[in-house]
């Protein structure tokens, strides 16, 4: 008899992300080995490949550089499935496997709550396992700022173990709410297209869950025995995606239906194909509308579809130094008037001290 389904569907969906893992490791080893050897470039016959690929897996036990994927574990239902899944995952593979515990320090006794969860990793036979203390800032509120020192830890975290992965548990139903909260902030349809699989450094973070709902994760925990830790903020009506959570989404699958989450997350991804599809475009016209000194000519730009053209403007805004978060909608609107609604306007101010303004047919986009 087979496992629980619960349990089989987050082992899978770990499986399938440790082969990406792998696969990527490998390609990028052989990249190295081929850019020292002395016919660089040359594509290895393939029974000497499948030769030394067999050597490398006799060796795999031995070897430091063997891929390390560490699972970000906040003790919650969703990542301790997770790290159960890549503990059993790992034994059969050829990959590392650890754990990394956030302590943002917000209640009382989270120190406490760190050590146990270090405690239930190891005892998974995870390595490395650490808890790391972060200090929370205040920009872009509570959750951003906590966000933001989350994974400005498990960069540092990935960096110091030389992880070539770290596993995320965002679910299908964190999709759904990211989704909503992109809509609400009205910022286009990269903020629709949620989160992507693959984020990061070299993709460095992976989300196997994102086909998998909530109450999975949480079934597979409590089939196998798995303590975990509720969090408190996740039903603190103060907490944007808290309200989202238990009042907006259960709102909208009153009058809807059910089936919200699963639409939305479906959304997400037709948004990010589209997303991307466009991003390559831009980048592509990007270079097209430029003259031989490198400026922006606004004539070239002005025959460009609004959603390519807008693109094409954010990235100059960013090259110029201006930050990527903070640079809004509104901001690529002024800019864009400058192109389809030029009467004469004074330079645009943008985050960064960068300014955009309209010289001669060209538009130029610089520190101020």
């Amino acid at each position: 008899m087979g496992p629980h389904p619960a349990v089989a569907a987050i082992r899978l969906a770990v499986r399938r992300v440790l082969h990406d893992v792998i696969t990527d490791f490998a390609e990028t080893d052989f990249a190295e080995q081929t850019e020292r050897a002395p016919h660089a470039g040359r594509a290895p016959h393939p029974e000497l490949a499948e030769a030394g690929a067999g050597r490398r897996r006799a060796a795999l036990p031995e070897r430091p550089d063997t891929p390390l994927v560490l699972v970000a574990c906040s003790g919650g239902a969703d990542s301790m499935a997770l790290a159960s899944a890549l503990a059993f995952e790992a034994r059969k593979l050829p990959v590392r496997a650890g754990g990394i515990t956030v302590d943002h320090g917000l209640q009382d006794g989270s120190d406490t709550r760190a050590t146990e969860v270090v405690g239930r990793l190891t005892a998974m036979d995870l390595d490395p396992v650490e808890a790391v203390a972060v200090r929370v800032g205040h920009d872009g509120g509570p959750e951003a700022a906590a966000r933001d020192a989350r994974y400005a830890a498990l960069d540092a975290a990935a960096e110091r173990h030389g992880a070539t992965a770290v596993l995320l548990g965002h679910t299908r139903d964190d999709q759904a709410e990211t989704v909503l909260l992109g809509l609400a902030r009205g910022s286009g349809i990269r903020s629709l297209s949620g989160m992507a699989a693959a984020s990061g450094p070299a993709g460095r973070y992976r989300r196997p869950f994102l086909q998998l709902d909530r109450q999975t994760a949480r079934k597979a925990c409590l089939v196998q025995s798995l303590t975990v830790w509720d969090d408190p903020h996740n039903i603190d009506p103060a907490y944007t995606r808290s309200r989202l959570r238990h009042e907006g989404l259960p709102a909208l699958e009153k009058a809807l239906g059910k089936g919200v989450v699963e639409a939305l997350a479906r959304t997400a991804q037709l948004s990010r194909d589209d997303a991307d599809a466009l991003d390559t475009w831009a980048a592509e016209a990007g270079r097209d509308v430029r003259d031989e000194a490198g400026l922006l000519e606004c004539a070239k730009l002005y025959v460009l579809p609004p959603a390519v053209r807008r693109r094409v403007l954010r990235r100059a805004a960013i090259e110029a130094g201006s930050p990527a978060g903070s640079l809004f909608a509104r901001h690529i609107e002024e800019v864009d008037r400058l192109i389809t609604g030029w009467r004469g306007q004074q330079a645009i101010n943008l985050p960064g001290r960068v300014e955009a303004l309209r010289q001669g047919g060209r538009l130029v986009i610089r520190q101020s």
